[in-house]
């Protein structure tokens, strides 16, 4: 007998089961080396490979026009962040993608040397 409860059960253990095969069972290494604005893109030249999972190619044809960051990625995949760090980390370890570190916030600048730089304008400038 069956209740109306269960498709939504089977719906659930589907959204469980996905990730842990699209990973093949894997889970971050505690060195990750990609956080979440970590940009990501194309090799120009990508090796020739056995054939690539669906989500593999996917995320290829995202990153083929730019550098898109490790959340936007996920966010157009609508994958989780986890999931989709593993698959670009495979990536870029098999040559298919490049990666860069963010580009660091700026470091805060001596006001002394602003107000130095603002009285010389003015005094130049009027």
């Amino acid at each position: 007998m069956t209740t109306d409860d269960e498709p939504e059960l089977e719906h659930e253990a589907a959204e469980l089961v996905r990730p842990y095969v699209i990973t093949n069972g894997r889970d971050l290494l505690d060195g990750n080396e990609f956080s979440l604005i970590t940009l990501v893109t194309v090799q120009a030249e990508p090796p020739r490979t056995k054939p690539l999972d669906p989500e593999k190619l996917r995320l290829l044809e995202l990153c083929s026009g730019g550098f898109l960051s490790i959340a936007e990625i996920a966010g157009y995949t609508r994958l989780p962040v986890g999931v989709v760090k593993i698959l670009v980390s495979d990536l870029a370890r098999e040559g298919h993608l490049y990666s860069r570190a963010p580009i660091p916030s700026a470091q805060l600048v001596d006001r002394q040397i602003l107000e130095e730089v603002l009285n010389g304008l003015q005094a130049r400038f009027g």
